[in-house]
């Protein structure tokens, strides 16, 4: 791991090269640019939707038309919303909630499991997180062929323990979040996943303080919702030359999602002149920045696993 002295992920508990959990090749990264590539569907009302996926997840990204119907289905596990800015909204509701959960952006939605409907009430970004394990989402992935056969490098979720008074709507605002010197981003965790809500930045990214690190289990997909970025990637070499990789500097711009394998080296760079925004989503949640004290803005409500 690499991170400059003033990263508070420079704090984490790190070992000194990739540790792979398994042999064989990485898997290559996934950079799903939908800036430049057209939508998956096109609902009745208009809206534009993407959906990729990863091992553990399905992403779904909305740019609606206002007052569309944009989600209804009915799902074994929880699903998260992203309410990606001040344009965008949303009214959900379920047949065992009387009423209407309307929430303006930008907000993290926790949608509890069983039958739910989302409409948009912005022209705003949306995005949906699925479990991989609902298996009609997962075939829908315009990448589910990356993903015939599980990556091994990757570790099989295991969900976290339910959540404190079980399951319902849940909504976090992102302007109730203070700004805290102590504390990497805006994070928040599920059964199932943890979403840093990293605040947008103007301009670009220092290219004297990037942080190449690298994740032994886990993936992580970059959601970039303004702006342009630069992912670096580096495939760690092993004995056998015909499974190196070339170096990836990929450009991506925005909408986009780059799923990044694990135990790949990576740094993701904003060089937008503009507003640059990206989160980061991961599944499961990860047990390292759960364990820093404060990180986790909903651990009273998503308690970790105990050891």
């Amino acid at each position: 791991m690499t991170y400059a002295k003033d990263d508070l992920r420079s704090a984490l508990t790190t070992t000194s090269a990739p540790a792979p959990r398994a042999t064989g090749p990485a898997a290559a990264p996934e950079f799903l640019d939908f800036s430049i590539t057209a939508p998956d569907v096109v609902t009745p009302g208009g809206s534009r939707q993407w959906i990729v996926r990863g091992q553990n997840f399905v992403l779904i990204h909305t740019e609606p038309v206002p007052g569309d119907l944009i989600f209804s289905g009915e799902l074994a596990s929880e699903q998260v919303v992203l309410v990606i800015d001040e344009s965008s909204g949303i009214r959900g509701s379920s047949p065992d909630s009387a009423d209407a959960h309307t929430v303006n952006g930008p907000a993290l939605v926790v949608v509890p499991p069983g039958a739910s409907e989302l409409v948009s009430t912005g022209s705003g970004q949306i995005t949906q997180l699925i479990q991989s394990d609902e298996l009609d989402w997962a075939a829908r992935a315009s990448n589910a062929g990356s993903y015939a056969q599980p990556h091994p490098h990757v570790a099989p979720l295991q969900p976290w323990p339910e959540p404190v008074g079980g399951y319902r709507w849940r909504t976090y605002r992102m302007a109730d979040v203070p700004d805290d010197p102590k504390r990497f981003g805006r994070i928040f965790r599920t059964r199932a996943f943890m979403v840093n809500f990293i605040r947008p930045n103007n301009g670009p990214r220092n290219p004297h303080k990037l942080s190449p690190h690298f994740h032994d289990d886990f993936e992580q997909c970059s959601l970039i919702v303004a702006g342009t970025y630069v992912h670096h990637i580096q495939t760690p070499w092993g004995t056998d030359a015909d499974q190196w990789r070339p170096e990836d500097h990929a450009r991506v711009g925005s909408p986009s999602a780059t799923v990044i394998p694990p135990p790949t080296v990576h740094t993701s760079q904003a060089i937008g002149s503009g507003v640059n925004h990206l989160i980061d989503i991961f599944s499961g949640p990860r047990h390292d920045f759960s364990a820093q004290p404060g990180w986790v803005l909903n651990a009273d409500e998503y308690p970790a696993p105990r050891d």
